[in-house]
């Protein structure tokens, strides 16, 4: 499993260049990929809920969303992470990773961090700032059912 922000970007716009345009189409787009700056936005906040209880609602919206991925390390300092490929951009053709947080907050609330990260070519699109914002509004909403 890669963990690096970057490789993972890459390698999903390589997917979708082969979808395209097959094996020239990957290396073509991950070369262009690795050239590309990265739109990143983090947010935060709180959920009442317990940490297993807001992870499993945490994933089910991420999985709704995207495709999951299995992130090394889940348990990071005392953190449980999740993280997904999900569609941004123009027609949701920007693959657009969201790492999500979750740290105990007290028995009752769990504290979220909420990253997206997307490349980015000429024309701004800042998906993973929308992205980010777009998942951090699914968990808060439906986190208050």
């Amino acid at each position: 499993m890669i963990d690096d922000e970057d490789q993972i970007l890459t390698a999903a716009l390589g997917a979708l260049g082969a979808s395209s345009s097959g094996s020239g189409g990957r290396r073509g787009a991950m070369s262009a990929a690795k050239r590309l700056k990265k739109n990143v936005y983090e947010t935060d906040l709180t959920l009442a809920m317990p940490v297993e209880a807001a992870s499993e609602h945490t994933e089910g919206i991420l999985a709704q969303a995207g495709r999951m991925l299995e992130a090394e390390g889940t348990h990071l300092a005392g953190a449980r992470v999740l993280r997904a490929i999900v569609g941004g951009g123009l027609g949701n053709m920007n693959p657009v990773l969201i790492t999500v947080s979750l740290t105990s907050d007290g028995p009752e609330h769990t504290a979220v961090s909420v990253r997206g990260a997307a490349k980015e070519g000429l024309i701004k699109q800042r998906a993973g700032e929308k992205t980010a914002k777009r998942i951090t509004e699914l968990l808060a909403h439906q986190g208050m059912n």
